[in-house]
């Protein structure tokens, strides 16, 4: 039998997805990566074609084999990780989606949250699924997509309807027909009870949402596959799929932060600061969410108080995209750079309202605290800045409701090649900021995932040892002039509400 070198991981994002192939160092060995269709219908409207998604796939699969000159014999098994919330309903019959998938940042499903809180508030349903009452979440999209749709209400009534977030869509496609999804994702939904680590029948009722259109909850990391790529697929060969995280918990998961009280922040798309609790779920008192961090085989699942912020590298696109001020995304720091300070300018990023701590969907962008002297450099700094703000509310609800002092953060994600964005995160928090030396972490915590289940990592203490730091920042900035700027910004927010 030939020697398994290597685990692969789909990393599928809110904007692109990647194949990456990782050897038993942690080190990434190969990768391709291909960028799909953002579909805008209409104002805070989000969606992305699944087929393209799943075409995309195939094709950086393929072109990795192809550049590599790997053999997929000597792959141990896949892992997927993905963009979370995003929602595909498709038919299992034909396999193409009956409409578009609608994505997390997508906020047509106001009025069905709105509607569900008049009658016991936003958090109603926080004891049993850890979330609030949102448009950020599958369930109510799912509801949207049956009441809205006659070709999936049909499709529902038949019972040909099949719904999954992208990592099924991506793990049905991939094995040729397995449906099933794992804790981290199913927590996301809105359906599954936290504690039970299944779908609830309570849940389903309030969106009227059919049991038989949802997948298998299986462990993250599961020795028994979730299924095997048929030959006729893009790996022409037979090899397990055996690892599920979201992304943000893949990066967790990829960050070793196996410890209670160990703690990562994502700086991709959005932010997502994400800190392990143990084996208990705690509610949050402020604004936080209670996640499930992952599930290994048979044993216990370990959880996470999640921060998410809806906007974080997409303002960057935005400036880039929208505004003009620079061509490309790597410059926006070298304007920053080009002042000391914001000159008390804040850009409140709320393009889909504000997530946590706020959860307010009538919040609105905002660019405050513009003078004469105001120029483009400081509107790039203070873009750059609005993420390190946002990062730090979520730090400080984290420790309120964790009981836990947090004293460094682990940072990964695109974000984070932004030297003067980091400092500033590490002077805001007041705490030290580390970036491994392998930065993809989300890709490699669902090889990591996958990898364990296969047997080609032998446990968690082996995948401890590949962590290593590349770079560190302390803080420097006096504690006046950083409650100062805090200060700022948490006025500028106070202005962004009840806008829409």
């Amino acid at each position: 039998m030939p020697v398994k070198k290597y685990v692969g991981a789909v990393d599928q994002g809110t904007t692109s997805t990647r194949f990456l192939l990782f050897n038993h160092n942690g080190e990434i060995t190969a990768g391709h990566q291909m960028e799909h269709k953002q579909i805008y219908p209409k104002a805070g409207y989000v969606e992305h074609d699944a087929m393209e998604i799943w075409e995309n796939t195939a094709q950086c699969i393929r072109q990795v084999l192809k550049k590599s000159k790997i053999k997929p014999s000597e792959i141990a098994s896949i892992g997927i990780t993905n963009q979370r919330e995003t929602t595909v309903i498709w038919d299992k019959k034909t396999g193409k989606p009956l409409y578009n998938a609608i994505v997390w940042q997508d906020m047509r499903t106001a009025d069905i949250c709105n509607k569900l809180a008049k009658s016991g508030g936003k958090y109603r349903f926080q004891k049993t699924t850890g979330l609030p009452l949102a448009t950020y979440f599958s369930g109510p999209k799912i509801k949207w997509l049956i009441d809205n749709k006659p070709v999936i209400a049909r499709a529902v009534r038949e019972g040909r309807a099949l719904f999954g977030t992208i990592d099924t869509w991506i793990i049905w496609n991939l094995t040729g027909g397995s449906h099933v999804t794992d804790p981290t994702n199913a927590s996301r939904t809105m359906l599954m009870n936290l504690k039970t680590l299944s779908w609830d029948d309570g849940m389903l009722k309030v969106f009227n949402i059919p049991k038989n259109i949802l997948p298998e909850i299986r462990p993250s990391s599961d020795p028994k596959a979730y299924g095997m790529t048929p030959k006729s697929g893009p790996f022409k060969a037979e090899i397990p799929v055996m690892g599920d995280l979201g992304d943000q918990q893949a990066a967790l998961f990829g960050q070793a932060c196996f410890a209670k009280g160990a703690a990562k922040n994502t700086y991709g798309t959005g932010c997502f600061l994400l800190l392990n609790t143990g084996s208990k779920p705690i509610t949050s008192k402020n604004g936080l969410i209670t996640t499930v961090g992952y599930k290994i085989g048979a044993s216990p699942a370990v959880y996470a108080l999640e921060g998410s912020i809806a906007v974080a590298g997409s303002l960057v696109q935005w400036v880039r995209d929208k505004l003009g001020i620079v061509i490309s995304a790597p410059q926006i720091n070298d304007l920053a750079e080009k002042t000391e300070d914001n000159a008390g300018v804040y850009f409140v990023p709320a393009f889909s309202g504000l997530f946590a701590p706020y959860w307010r969907s009538d919040a609105r962008g905002l660019i405050i605290g513009l003078t004469h002297y105001t120029g483009k450099e400081h509107i790039a700094r203070a873009a750059l800045e609005a993420t390190a703000y946002q990062a730090r509310e979520l730090f400080d609800a984290m420790e309120k409701d964790s009981g836990i002092k947090l004293t460094s953060l682990k940072v990964d994600g695109g974000m984070t090649a932004s030297e003067l964005l980091m400092q500033f995160q590490a002077d805001i928090l007041n705490v030290k900021v580390l970036r491994p030396k392998v930065a993809e972490t989300t890709a490699l915590g669902a090889a990591y995932a996958a990898g364990l289940a296969a047997g080609f990592w032998k446990d968690m203490d082996e995948l401890k040892e590949h962590w290593e730091v590349s770079k560190t920042w302390k803080p420097k900035m006096a504690k006046a002039k950083r409650e100062k700027y805090f200060k700022g910004w948490k006025e500028a927010v106070q202005r962004s509400l009840n806008w829409a």
